[in-house]
């Protein structure tokens, strides 16, 4: 028997998790759920699926885009539909979003937050 299990946020590591949250929580528009020290967590509007957290690490390393031999790596990013990529493009550097030098295809747009973290918008 498969017990049940449900993804209640993905986490990413910052050296200051508020100042991370507030970034997307501007990007987004979600709401805070959780924060206190070192540990802030926003959620979607009318309660619909998983959050995103964020935790502080004093030491947090960005990755590098594109990474190169022996550089810190991506370990995950996350994709935001969007339907119109200039406009979300302005939203997103508005809010504090810094647009790659490098960018793999036309109907993506990679941005890094504050924190240096890879995330994608696209249109379907």
């Amino acid at each position: 028997m498969t017990p049940h299990f449900a993804l209640s946020a993905t986490v990413l590591e910052s050296t200051d998790a508020k100042a991370l949250a507030v970034f997307y929580q501007r990007l987004l528009g979600w709401q805070i759920d959780d924060d206190e020290p070192g540990w802030v967590t926003l959620r979607p509007p009318h309660g619909g699926g998983a959050g995103l957290s964020f935790n502080t690490d004093p030491d947090h390393v960005p990755p590098v885009w594109p990474a190169g031999p022996g550089d810190q790596r991506m370990m995950m990013h996350l994709d935001i539909e969007v339907d119109d990529l200039d406009i979300a493009g302005a939203h997103a550097v508005a809010a504090g979003a810094t647009l790659a030098e490098y960018q793999p295809q036309d109907d993506v747009r990679v941005y890094l937050d504050p924190d240096g973290h890879p995330f994608c918008l696209w249109i379907r």
